[in-house]
């Protein structure tokens, strides 16, 4: 287990706007606040288009992570997670995982990491930044090569 006491610091409401790429819209406003780190602890989102992470086939290895991503439109998300920073392509590394209900199938839902969505009406997003510690997220060999959070001490 690991474990970091956080000194926060500012904290936003930020709302996207219909139409935008969620990824990108999210790490523009970060770097035009100068935010590197920090977590979300919630947002609501309706999503005209959305991947997600998941599989349809058989898994071959059940411990290994899953690669594969399922297409949604049209739902309605609640979401969360972490922004640790990337120093060597100057950018934040976004870990958030979403629950969608599509909307046309009686709401019927999915939950899993997100990997890219497109703005149908709004996100409503709460973000936290972090002072410190410094987040890093390394890809772990030993853990079929995911990046998991680190703090970093000075």
């Amino acid at each position: 287990m690991r474990s970091a006491e956080l000194t926060i610091g500012r904290t936003f409401a930020v709302v996207f706007d219909p139409g935008e790429d969620f990824y990108p819209t999210l790490s523009a406003f970060c770097r035009e606040k100068g935010i590197r780190q920090g977590y979300v602890p919630m947002f609501l989102a309706a999503f005209a288009e959305v991947e997600i992470v998941g599989a349809c086939a058989r898994l071959e290895n059940p411990n290994a992570p899953v690669w594969d991503k399922v297409h949604l439109t049209n739902v309605e998300a609640l979401g969360g997670g972490t922004i640790a920073y990337d120093a060597e392509q100057d950018g934040i590394i976004p870990h958030l995982h979403v629950t969608v209900g599509e909307k046309a199938r009686s709401a019927n839902g999915f939950t899993s990491h997100l990997l890219s969505a497109r703005v149908q009406f709004l996100v409503e997003m709460v973000l936290v930044e972090v002072v410190a510690p410094s987040m890093t997220r390394p890809r772990e060999r030993q853990l079929f090569d995911v990046p998991l959070l680190r703090f970093d001490r000075a």
